[in-house]
């Protein structure tokens, strides 16, 4: 199947599935300066037990995710039902789309994805609570091809590059997956 310009696609498809899309890299959030700031440095609301059990959830869901993303790309299944199980949105409408998008053009996900992620930030007091997570995502044995003839999608290969994914708290107690990006730009 010939498409007029594959490289678009494949590079959107091969940012979205591995971890989401979303231009750039995220900014980190400033700290104030000041008293306040420190006395809420100094008396921390959450245990270290807690904010131990909120990243190894995270973390959890993070895995999860990416097993889910593999599955449902190694089928074209933007509907897996386990997507929903590790993802929210606006991140599990984009890797939807982009699964979408690799079954409208006929390629599907083989190989293997390597990820070595950890948490960066605990925010258990944020509205909702959040867990950032950086990772090396090793793509170098995951490929977009063709589902009828097992080509390589032109411009799919994949690379050592940087990945961070928010992990959100829901009010039902769950943790999942609602943000992320791939920064191809930073090698790791």
């Amino acid at each position: 199947m010939r498409t007029r310009h594959p490289r678009r696609w494949t590079t959107c498809l091969v940012i979205a599935t591995v971890v989401g899309s979303t231009a750039g890299c995220g900014g980190g959030s400033e700290t104030a300066a000041g008293p306040a700031a420190r006395k809420a440095t100094a008396e921390p609301r959450h245990s270290a037990e807690e904010e131990r059990a909120a990243a190894q959830a995270a973390l959890a869901a993070y895995s999860g995710y990416l097993t889910a993303s593999r599955e449902a790309s190694r089928h074209s299944d933007p509907r897996h039902p386990a997507l929903p199980r590790f993802l929210a949105d606006p991140l599990l409408t984009r890797v939807r789309v982009a699964i979408g998008q690799a079954r409208t053009h006929g390629a599907i996900r083989t190989g293997t994805l390597r990820s070595d992620p950890t948490v960066t930030s605990v925010s258990l007091d944020a509205v909702p609570p959040t867990v950032e997570i950086q990772d090396c995502l090793d793509a170098t044995g995951y490929r977009l091809v063709y589902a009828k003839d097992r080509r390589v999608v032109p411009g799919s290969g994949g690379g050592r590059h940087l990945a961070t994914a928010t992990a959100t708290r829901y009010p039902d107690g769950r943790w999942l997956i609602s943000s992320g990006a791939a920064h191809e730009d930073q090698p790791c």
